[in-house]
């Protein structure tokens, strides 16, 4: 394996205080900013019509609005998709069918002659009971994972702990993500999804790999002695190598698929980019940190008890 740091001792655990309150600051953002903002769906996610249209020469906003606005279909949605000559419009539901909407689009828009030559690439349909049912299938996607990775760590660390822990960051890492895209007026979609869940199992893979480095060096004579902190620091330290090549290699990717890899995959690609910079850094600071905290409390308690006992 290749080895990027010789014998590295940073002490994270003992930063965790600094780690907690940046965590804080962020989620205070993401948790402010879904609250005032809110997410704004894909059509999947809110029922309704897509209509993807591509010009022959950039148009105007305005323009295809007051176009569109002779069929009296009700406010719609227009953004630029990919280039100036390329958009999507976003409109409200409705019992049209899709082609006789699409034949309603086209004749709009034909009619508006400041919009010149243009080309419908594609029309989408989706009715408002599917876009509830997926909303509902995206919670119960990301809640049925967390208490998937909850039973596992509980199971093969036999440490509850460790798998609430995992939870907590994997909470962190979702709602950073949803802040991020909230922020940024970016897009709820289906692949934004895939890209969430993809970041559960990233973080929680790299939370596991430390876990299972902390269980073996228990067991390990250099390590009697030692507080459970420094055992689980040193535990973070021996994983750094892996740890940094996996979220270099993983946030290379994501970036040159933010920046090369089309509209399409724009959004999927940027919580990717959010997702694994969270990922590394609560695998340290808030699985490792909860942990440690959580178990210097049980054996603070334990220690007291035993004292009292002692004294009675």
């Amino acid at each position: 394996m290749i080895e990027l740091f010789r014998s590295p001792s940073y002490n994270f655990i003992g930063k965790r205080r600094w780690a907690y309150l940046l965590s804080a600051v962020l989620l205070v953002i993401g948790l402010g900013t879904l609250t005032v903002r809110g997410l704004r769906y894909d059509i999947d996610f809110t029922g309704g019509t897509l209509v993807q249209v591509r010009f022959e020469q950039p148009p105007s906003v305005a323009a295809i609005r007051a176009g569109l606005a002779r069929i009296q279909l009700g406010e719609s949605i227009i953004q630029e998709f990919g280039d100036a000559r390329e958009y999507i419009i976003r409109l409200p539901l409705t019992t049209t069918s899709p082609e006789e909407l699409t034949k309603r689009v086209t004749g709009a828009l034909a009619q508006e002659a400041s919009l010149g030559t243009f080309e419908i690439r594609r029309i989408e349909f989706v009715g408002p009971q599917v876009g509830r049912d997926l909303q509902l299938q995206a919670v119960y996607a990301v809640l049925f994972g967390m208490v998937g990775i909850l039973i596992y760590i509980a199971w093969a660390f036999k440490s509850l702990k460790g798998g609430v822990a995992a939870v907590g960051a994997v909470i962190h890492d979702v709602v950073i993500c949803l802040g991020a895209l909230s922020l940024t007026g970016r897009e709820f979609s289906l692949p934004v999804l895939a890209a969430l869940l993809t970041i559960i199992g990233y973080s929680v893979n790299d939370t596991i790999v430390a876990y299972d480095r902390l269980r073996e060096n228990r067991g390990k004579y250099s390590q009697r002695g030692k507080s459970f902190a420094e055992q689980l620091n040193d535990a973070i330290n021996q994983t750094l190598s892996r740890t940094v090549l996996t979220a270099l290699t993983t946030f290379l990717s994501a970036t040159i698929l933010l920046w090369f890899g089309g509209k399409v995959l724009e959004d999927f690609a940027f919580v990717l980019v959010i997702g694994v910079i969270t990922g590394t850094y609560s695998t340290i600071y808030i699985a490792g940190a909860i942990i440690v905290d959580w178990t210097q409390s049980v054996e603070s308690r334990v220690a007291r008890r035993k004292k009292a006992m002692a004294k009675a």
